[in-house]
Formats: structure tokens, sequence, C-alpha cells
């Protein structure tokens, strides 16, 4: 029996290496999209947001990303824009102070490429959304870049008729910089 025991403990090893919990540094890390207004571009940040990641590679079964952001955080270099988005025709964040995303499924293509599928829930609509993953590991330390696009409509921001010179289709990029642990 008592050599039972430390076999038992070390094969349990392996299940706990399942899922690597990561911190992000907030100061390094970013969280745009990138949009058009009349044809020309513009980008902007949300400078307040939060992320719980759990990943690792080689068991994305036991991966998850949970993400909230506070949408009147949002900056594209105008405060007039700025405004006018976290306004009630857009964000509303007087009603909907925050969007949050939360993974769903993870799954790898044969060439090796990740996806991760879940659920956005913004201005009071809840639609699935598949994220493009890339992660780069470094000792204690990992990039993670996750991409998609947003269909506005989809989430009622900007539906009437005012909104038509602004971009509907809307590329959202996330770069973070993680550190081992929780």
């Amino acid at each position: 029996m008592k050599r039972l025991l430390p076999l038992l403990l070390l094969a349990t090893l392996p299940l706990a290496a399942h899922a690597a919990d990561w911190k992000v540094d907030a100061a390094k890390s970013t969280l745009g999209f990138s949009g058009s207004y009349q044809g020309d571009a513009f980008h902007g940040v949300f400078k307040q947001f939060d992320a719980a990641i759990r990943y690792d590679p080689q068991h994305l079964d036991a991966a998850k990303f949970d993400v909230t952001v506070k949408l009147a955080s949002v900056d594209t270099q105008s405060s007039e824009r700025d405004e006018t988005l976290t306004g009630s025709d857009f964000f509303d964040t007087g009603n909907f102070a925050t969007a949050h995303f939360v993974t769903t499924a993870f799954h790898r293509a044969a060439d090796g490429s990740v996806t991760a599928d879940g659920t956005l829930d913004l201005h009071g609509v809840k639609k699935p959304v598949t994220l493009k993953v890339s992660f780069a590991p470094d000792g204690q330390n990992a990039t993670l870049d996750v991409d998609t696009t947003l269909n506005r409509l989809d989430f009622k921001l900007g539906d009437s008729a005012d909104w038509d010179a602004v971009s509907k289709s809307i590329p959202v990029h996330a770069h973070l910089l993680l550190h081992a642990g929780s």
C-alpha cells in the first residue's frame, strides 16, 4: 500500500498539467478594433478589460477564455467619436456597461491552426463568435493573439440609417502578454 500511494500521486500529475492558468499583463496588452467612417479608417482600443485565460495548446479540451470588457473605456483617439460610440445609439454604456465573451470549445485544424468558439454578450445580444488563436509560449511568459470579425448589426450597434456611413464589418484583435500563474 505504501508503494501504491506515490504511484497514484504521480499518475495524477499529468492531469494537473492539462490546464495552465495565465495572468494578463494589462499594461502590455491590447484589445482593439478597426472600422471606417465615410471611407476613412479608424482604430480603437478598450483600455479596461479583464481576462481569465486557461490555455495549454496540448490540452485544448481544458482551455477557456473568459473576457469582460468595460465599453466606456473605448479610445479611438477622438473624444467626439468615443462619446458617440458610448451613447445610446451604439454601445449604450448607460444600459450595457460591459461586453462578455466566454469560450465553449477549441478546435485544431489539420494545419495546426487553432480556433475558439464562444458566445459574445454585447449590447444585450448573445451571439456565437469564432476566434483565430495564436499562442506563443516563452518559459513563464506567453503571447496570445486572437482575431475575429464582427458584424455590428448582429449586435444592434448603430442599426439606424444614421450609421450607414460606418463600416458594418469590424475586425477585432487582441494581443495579450501573459505570465504563468493565476
